[in-house]
């Protein structure tokens, strides 16, 4: 008994580097699961949940002008885009200034409605969609996303509507 325990011992650990190798090879072999798969789709950063919403947005004073060339080139951008979701977009979408300030910042009213559900509605995100890849890469865009950057005096205030009594 004692010389078949040694012997299926023995078989054992000289089996094991061979197992080990064959399961290597395997893995080796086949593609990882995450390769064969594309990327998850992000969640968007500012979502409408309802038919209609409204951005409220927060810009200094001194830098009115350089949030409505923002505005422009977004605009121009959705005029151009090929992008489906896009199109339905900016169809919703209009874009006003108040004439009442928020403390000592201008305010303007993104107004969408209709909202296309579960869309990306983050003004800088949408005007990047927009751009082609040779834009996007260009040594000018950088300095253009720090100039808009710097006229938001607070981030955006998201107001989900939904119409009543119509």
């Amino acid at each position: 008994m004692r010389v078949f325990v040694i012997t299926s011992f023995a078989l054992a650990l000289a089996l094991v580097p061979a197992a080990a190798l064959a399961q290597a090879t395997t893995t080796q072999q086949q593609p990882p699961a995450a390769a064969a798969q594309p990327p998850a789709p992000t969640e968007p950063k500012i979502p409408f949940t309802t038919p209609a919403g409204m951005l409220l947005v927060s810009i200094k004073p001194d830098k009115t002008a350089v949030f409505e060339e923002m505005v422009a080139k977004l605009k121009a951008g959705f005029a151009k885009s090929q992008d489906e979701t896009l199109k339905k977009q900016a169809a919703g979408i209009k874009i006003y200034k108040a004439s009442e300030l928020t403390g000592p910042n201008a305010l303007y009213v993104v107004l969408v409605d209709p909202a296309v559900a579960a869309s990306e509605y983050d003004l800088f995100q949408m005007l990047a969609k927009t751009m082609t890849p040779d834009e996007q890469r260009a040594p000018e865009t950088a300095d253009m996303w720090k100039r808009f950057a710097d006229a938001f005096a607070s981030g955006m205030n998201k107001l989900n509507l939904t119409l009543i009594g119509g």
